[in-house]
C-alpha cells in the first residue's frame, strides 16, 4: 500500500475487493453509435483517425468504425481508417456494426481484404418481445436471419461478434435460443445490450451472469461484451455490475455522446477501472482524447463533467481550499491531489486548482497570488480577498489581478 492509502479508510472495499477473472478490454463506439446522437456532427476522416490515435494511447483495444451497409462516405472511411491502423500500426482493433443480413456483411469482405487487417462483424438482431411485437417478428424468422448471415461470415472467415440488441427487456429463453444459434455457427463473442438504458445495476448482473453461464456452457473462451446506454443515468454504474458478473469487454463513447441521453462515457469508464485497480492504462491522455471528440463532434464538454471539466478540479470554498493548500506547503502533491478529492487529477494529467470567489478565505488569495508570481502582501490578499466577497462568482486571473493592482 502507498501512504495515500493507509490515510484512506476505503469503504468500497468492503468484503474484499473484486479482481476480474478475465483480461478486461473496452471498445469505443464513439465512430458509431457516438455519431447516432442527434446533437453532433459527423467528423471529417482526419478528427477520426485523430481520435483512432488517442484510443489507441489509451490502451483501449477495439473501435467501432462504422456501418457499412449505409453505404457511400461511411462505408470509405471504414476502409480508410482501418488502412490508418495498418499503417501507422496501432494496436487498436476495428470492427462494424452490421445487420444480420448478408447485404450487410457482404462489405467487410472487401474491406478487409484491402485493409490489411482482421475487421470483426458486430451483427445485430432485436431480442426483446415488445421489439419482436412492433416488427411483426417471429423467433424462427430471427434464426433464419442469424443462420443466414453468420454462415456468410463463417464462409469468409470474419470474426463475429453477436450482437442482441435490447437485450436488457428480453425473455431468457429468446436469448438462449439466439446466441446458442450464434455460437453454434462460430461467433466467438457475444453482447448483452441495454440499448434503452433499462437496466439497474441488479438487473445488469443478472441478465450478463444469464450469459456468461450460457457461453461457459458452450465454450468458456468465449468473450462476454457489455453494450449500455444511460437513459437513467446508469452508464457507469452498469458497466462496473456487469464487468463484475462476468463481461470482458465492455463499451463506450467518448464523452457519453449517443443515441438519446447517449451511451457510457469511455472516458469516465477507464477512470473508474483504473481507479478500481482493474486495469493500469496510462490515461495522461484523456483530456486531449475528450478535447478531441468535443472538435470533431462540435459539443461542449460540460463543466461540471466529471474529471474532465473545468470545474472537476477547482475550488473556491475557503475550508476545501486550505486543506489542498496545507498540503501543497507540506510538498506533498499526491496528498494535495487526494485530500479533496476522490479521484487524483496527476491520473489524467491535470492538477488541483485553487480559485477566489464569494466563499474564499485569505488562504486562497494568498495561494493564488503566488500561482500567478505577485508578492501576497498583506494588502493584497485583503483587495483580492474582497474582491472575491463582493463578486457572484470565481474571479479570472485578470480580475485577480487587477484587484491586486499588479
Amino acid at each position: 500500500m502507498t501512504r495515500i492509502e493507509d490515510l484512506i479508510h476505503d469503504w468500497n472495499r468492503t468484503g474484499g475487493a473484486f479482481v476480474p477473472k478475465r483480461p478486461l478490454q473496452f471498445d469505443d463506439e464513439t465512430l458509431r453509435d457516438g455519431l447516432q446522437s442527434p446533437a453532433v456532427s459527423d467528423p471529417d476522416l482526419q478528427q477520426k483517425m485523430e481520435l483512432l490515435e488517442l484510443m489507441d494511447r489509451l490502451g483501449i483495444h477495439t473501435a467501432n468504425l462504422g456501418l457499412p451497409g449505409a453505404g457511400g462516405r461511411p462505408r470509405e472511411d471504414i476502409l480508410r481508417l482501418a488502412q490508418h491502423i495498418v499503417s501507422r500500426r496501432l494496436r487498436i482493433g476495428a470492427n462494424v456494426a452490421c445487420r444480420t443480413v448478408v447485404s450487410d456483411i457482404e462489405p467487410v469482405v472487401e474491406m478487409t481484404q484491402k485493409a490489411g487487417m482482421p475487421i470483426e462483424v458486430c451483427a445485430f438482431i432485436g431480442s426483446s418481445y415488445i421489439r419482436q411485437y412492433a416488427e411483426d417478428w417471429t423467433l424462427d424468422k430471427m434464426l433464419e436471419n442469424t443462420r443466414s448471415a453468420l454462415t456468410f461470415a463463417r464462409k469468409h472467415g470474419l470474426p463475429v461478434m453477436y450482437v442482441t440488441e435490447d437485450t436488457t427487456r428480453a425473455r431468457p429463453e429468446t436469448v438462449r435460443a439466439l446466441y446458442s444459434t450464434a455460437i453454434e455457427l462460430g461467433a466467438r463473442r457475444l453482447c448483452v445490450c441495454d440499448t434503452v438504458g433499462h437496466a439497474t445495476p441488479q438487473g445488469t448482473r443478472a441478465v450478463v451472469q444469464f450469459v456468461r453461464q450460457l457461453a461457459d456452457e458452450h465454450d468458456q473462451t468465449l468473450g462476454v461484451d457489455w453494450h449500455g446506454h444511460r437513459d437513467r443515468d446508469l452508464g457507469i454504474a452498469n458497466c462496473l455490475a456487469a464487468i463484475e458478473a462476468g463481461a470482458d469487454r465492455v463499451h463506450g463513447t467518448a464523452l457519453g455522446v449517443g443515441e438519446r441521453a447517449g451511451n457510457a462515457p469511455m472516458d469516465l469508464l477507464l477512470v473508474n477501472c483504473r481507479l478500481q485497480g482493474w486495469i493500469q492504462n496510462d490515461l495522461q491522455a484523456l483530456p486531449a482524447y475528450v478535447a478531441a471528440a468535443a472538435r470533431a463532434l462540435r459539443v461542449d464538454i460540460p463543466h461540471n463533467y466529471p474529471v474532465l471539466g473545468t470545474d472537476a478540479f477547482e475550488t473556491g470554498t475557503g475550508v476545501h481550499a486550505a486543506a489542498v493548500i496545507k498540503a501543497y506547503k507540506k510538498g506533498d502533491i499526491a496528498l494535495a491531489d487526494s485530500v479533496y478529492s476522490g479521484v487524483p487529477a496527476h491520473m489524467v494529467g491535470l492538477e488541483q486548482r485553487i480559485a477566489v470567489g464569494p466563499m474564499a478565505g485569505k488562504s486562497n488569495a494568498a495561494f493564488v497570488l503566488e500561482r500567478m508570481g505577485l508578492e501576497p502582501s498583506e494588502e493584497r490578499v485583503q483587495r483580492v480577498l474582497a474582491a472575491g466577497k463582493s463578486s457572484k462568482r470565481l474571479l479570472t486571473d485578470d480580475e485577480v489581478r487587477a484587484a491586486a493592482g499588479g
